[in-house]
């Protein structure tokens, strides 16, 4: 992506964000959100209201628009509270993308096709001016599992992981369906959470069902029940090795 002009950005200003520039190499990740709002204007307004002390750098509209609300070198107000591996407080050190979407809340529904094509070339165009690792690329439900549900498990990980914009694991999906709802046993259990730990997931902060449910939106998506079974044991042990 050779320029900012092929994403056909909109410069939309929003307040929310603190006013000391960041240096570029402080960007390492990059957080993706769904809006959870009834109405996508209402968003919009929200998302630049200093009352509402929330904001984020692009918002991607239903019909594939980018919205430009925050410049990338500020810190705006998208993650709270949230760790991943070393790091806690992700604001300082991310790019927010908020997807338009009324989320589980209001009617979740699936990210529409000129979104996740708007998306992919964003994401492909931050990835490359940042040098971000695709494995950074990460949910608000990653990194504050026990908060956070975006965004969710009809977010299509799996499709940007082809274009090597996230991590996902490789595994046969007809033989990993057979090892579902097969029970672990306490030391897989412990093995599971390891895992998850390994990945990045704060296994010290995060409460244990929340961080299996936070997994399984993201890597897991066709049954989300906050048990751990073989399945989900064996796609972790796949992902701390395709992540190395």
């Amino acid at each position: 992506m050779s320029s900012k002009l092929a994403l056909n950005l909109t410069k939309y200003y929003s307040i929310n964000f603190d006013l000391k520039k960041r240096k570029r190499d402080r960007i390492k990740f990059i957080i993706i959100h769904y809006t959870g709002m009834k109405k996508e204007k209402d968003a919009i307004d929200r998302l630049c209201d200093y009352k509402s002390k929330v904001s984020c750098h692009y918002f991607i509209k239903r019909n594939g628009n980018i919205l430009n609300l925050v410049p990338d070198l500020y810190k705006s107000w998208h993650a709270g509270k949230s760790y991943w591996k070393k790091f806690n407080s992700l604001n300082k050190y991310s790019i927010g993308i908020e997807l338009s979407n009324p989320g589980h809340e209001h009617g979740y529904k699936k990210f529409s096709s000129k979104q996740i094509l708007s998306l992919i070339k964003l994401l492909k165009y931050l990835t490359k001016k940042y040098r971000i690792k695709r494995q950074n690329v990460l949910g608000h439900s990653d990194i504050a599992p026990n908060r956070k549900k975006d965004p969710g498990e009809k977010f299509p990980w799996d499709k940007l992981s082809k274009k090597n914009l996230c991590s996902w694991h490789n595994l046969d999906l007809e033989k990993l369906g057979k090892l579902r709802n097969i029970k672990v046993d306490g030391n897989k259990e412990i093995k599971f959470l390891r895992n998850l730990n390994k990945i990045g997931y704060s296994i010290a902060k995060g409460n244990k069902l929340n961080l299996i449910i936070a997994f399984q939106r993201r890597f897991r998506q066709a049954l989300v029940n906050g048990k751990i079974d073989f399945e989900c044991l064996e796609i972790s042990k796949n992902l701390i090795n395709t992540n190395k």
